[in-house]
């Protein structure tokens, strides 16, 4: 049983993502009282069927992004292709086209930012596999806030330069193998 309880949750993965967004998903409860916003490294030129693939890996309802939608408790929200997602304010997100971090857009650490910038240490991250160093500057803000930063173990990445590149550059609250970061994400909102 967790006394800390984030008030926005904020996901990021890229290379193997799909495969440890599954279970992450899988672990949300149906009564989830907190947005949650990920970013998963996606191609720009072609329409994303992500939402749609992990909707049903989730008991809650799984979108993508659209500008100046509301942020809602007990929903998961995708950044589309080619925009970053950005926590606006409370209420809020909003997508832009500004250029891409790292190569990519939509990138993690615009995401994980704002959300850090908004609202603090109310802010759990969590950084999955991937084979750049997106989300290392973000999860240096989330820390700096106040929030919590979650990592997956490095070692059983599918790519695991992402984790280990933010381990290295903002250091984390947890590094755990999936399944138990899974748990743990569980335990917080039981």
């Amino acid at each position: 049983m967790s006394t800390w309880q984030p008030a926005l949750v904020v996901v990021g993965a890229s290379a193997g993502g799909v495969a440890a967004l599954r279970p992450l998903l899988a672990a949300l409860p149906a009564t989830l009282p907190v947005p949650v916003l990920v970013v998963i490294h996606l191609p720009r030129d072609r329409r994303s069927r992500i939402a749609e693939v992990l909707a049903g890996d989730c008991l809650l309802p799984v979108r993508e992004a659209c500008d100046k939608q509301p942020l809602e408790p007990g929903t998961v929200t995708f950044a589309p292709p080619d925009y970053h997602l950005l926590v606006e304010d409370e209420q809020a997100v909003a997508l832009s086209v500004d250029a891409p971090v790292v190569f990519s857009r939509p990138a993690i650490d615009p995401l994980f930012e704002s959300a850090s910038a908004v609202f603090g240490s109310r802010v759990l991250a969590i950084l999955l596999t991937g084979a750049s160093h997106d989300g290392s500057d973000g999860i240096a803000c989330v820390r700096a806030a106040g929030g919590q930063a979650w990592l997956q173990c490095p070692e059983e990445a599918v790519a695991p330069t992402m984790p280990a590149a933010a381990l290295q550059h903002a250091g984390a609250d947890a590094v755990l193998p999936l399944e138990q970061l899974c748990r743990r994400l569980k335990d917080v909102f039981s």
